[in-house]
């Protein structure tokens, strides 16, 4: 007699590199995984776009692998993460992208910040919606978009073409075009959410020249269906899709972050450094980011955001730029083939700085080289830097929280270097925990959208994943020299 068939998640992460999608069980173990990449165009120095079309064509790449050990049995729900501030505008008759989606690690925007901040608009804009201004979110991508591209504007004004980030583009695009939406937590990076209203604000609408036109509803982050998909090979017609999130509020979700205080660290493109908050907004002191965490049927919760711009990308660029190694998972070996960096520091501002600093001007450095430093010394320091920028937003956040972070939870592809891991822990001085199972993001997706058909009655039944914990060894003194070191470089970039 066969097995009874048990309903499945599907859970889509579509991220910077590529997209990861998992087809998951109730008891969130993996049943079929797939992943495809996505190809990076830069244009010119600080401009970063993507394809929106092969971003889809990734998502149904990856999605046909996932679903192949599982194909006779049922998806009860899809749950969507994606990178959050890039900006896609695509036309609502065709669902075809008007032009390149502009990414969020893109810069073309840095005078437009500067100007809006000269003019005196960043305190309001904080106190609205607890972001910076930057280029990095989105509100200024698409208000370059619609003054750069020749009719956009009209046709916006028009109804005719629709802003999304990615969350909004692949939920069209899985719905056969029929759902507009955001979740809140994408829709809080875009410089545009009020976070006391969670919803638009026409006052930031207005500042930035945006249509509401071609805005997306705001929706919460769980919930029954949020939007039900048509069309898509593999998926019933109807299917609810009921998780949308950001990814690195999905990490935090993910990694079982549901009170306030506890926090994780996402190892990505960039690291992004998150803590819970709890039931109410807190406005930074230390220029990080207010932001929603997540919004339940059982209420919403927010955090304290910070990121660093470059991570893992300055592993790539060791690789790809200078050739020190051939493979990314070469540096471990590499950088641990030497007991310290030999005085060599570097500030990987390959993309300007991010939280606390806020330098989009700054550019990256390497020093403290002398003759006898060698590939391995440059990096190890390529290590250090990416937990001393940790460090940065972990002391700042710890101000603004009027709390320390003892222990800091941990994912993504860098995550899985333990030297890394055992550096992170030393510099910040506190425990290191690394599940098991690394795909916290894709993780935090799914089980959003099973609690939003009701596979989980609440958060109470997720459960713990098995972990490694790295703990402190560093001497305290070690940890002032190098963070002195690291101070010394920074006023350099």
């Amino acid at each position: 007699m066969s097995k009874p068939l048990v309903p499945l998640v599907l859970a889509i992460d579509q991220g910077t590199t590529g997209t990861t999608v998992l087809v998951l069980n109730e008891a969130m173990e993996i049943l079929g995984k797939g992943y495809a990449e996505l190809p990076q165009s830069y244009p010119a120095p600080g401009l970063v776009e993507h394809d929106p079309e092969a971003i889809w064509t990734s998502v149904l790449a990856a999605m046909a692998k996932a679903l192949a050990p599982v194909a006779e049995q049922p998806i009860a729900c899809v749950g969507v993460t994606n990178q959050r501030e890039t900006v896609v505008v695509w036309e609502r008759a065709t669902g075809r992208a008007v032009a390149p989606a502009i990414v969020w690690q893109d810069r073309r925007t840095a005078e437009r910040c500067q100007a809006l901040r000269q003019a005196g608009h960043e305190p309001a804009i904080q106190r609205t919606t607890g972001l910076l201004l930057d280029p990095y979110f989105s509100a200024t991508k698409l208000a370059w978009m619609l003054e750069n591209i020749s009719g956009l504007r009209q046709r916006a004004e028009a109804g005719e073409v629709l802003f999304g980030t990615v969350d909004s583009y692949l939920v069209w695009r899985l719905s056969g075009g029929q759902s507009h939406i955001t979740d809140v937590t994408n829709a809080s990076r875009t410089l545009l959410l009020d976070l006391g209203t969670l919803d638009w604000s026409g006052d930031l609408c207005r500042l930035f020249g945006i249509p509401s036109t071609m805005l997306p509803r705001v929706c919460p982050t769980s919930g029954k269906a949020l939007a039900r998909t048509s069309g898509i090979r593999g998926l019933t017609d109807g299917t609810p899709i009921s998780g949308i999130a950001g990814d690195q509020q999905a990490a935090l979700f993910g990694q079982g972050c549901l009170r306030a205080g506890q926090a994780k660290c996402t190892f990505g493109t960039g690291s992004f450094l998150l803590m819970n908050v709890g039931a109410r907004a807190v406005e930074s002191q230390h220029r990080l980011l207010g932001t929603v965490a997540w919004q339940l049927p059982s209420g919403t919760s927010y955090a304290l955001e910070g990121s660093a711009f470059v991570s893992g990308a300055l592993v790539q660029w060791l690789r790809d730029g200078l050739g020190i190694i051939q493979r990314a998972a070469d540096i471990e070996a590499l950088a641990a083939s030497v007991p310290d960096t030999g005085g060599v520091a570097i500030v990987p501002a390959l993309s300007g700085l991010g939280a606390p600093h806020w330098r989009p001007d700054a550019r990256g450095i390497i020093s403290g080289i002398s003759r006898g430093t060698t590939a391995a010394h440059i990096a190890r320091a390529a290590l250090e830097a990416i937990a001393l920028q940790n460090v940065d937003l972990a002391h700042a956040m710890e101000k603004d929280a009027g709390q320390p972070i003892s222990s800091l939870r941990v994912d993504g592809g860098a995550a899985a270097n333990s030297l890394l891991m055992q550096m992170q822990a030393d510099l910040l001085g506190a425990e290191i925990v690394r599940p098991a199972m690394v795909e916290s993001t894709a993780l935090g997706a799914g089980q959003l959208a099973a609690l939003g058909v009701g596979l989980y009655s609440d958060t109470s039944m997720l459960r713990q994943l098995p972990a490694t914990t790295f703990h402190p060894r560093m001497d305290e003194n070690e940890r002032t020299r190098i963070l002195t070191r690291w101070q010394q470089a920074l006023s350099k970039s």
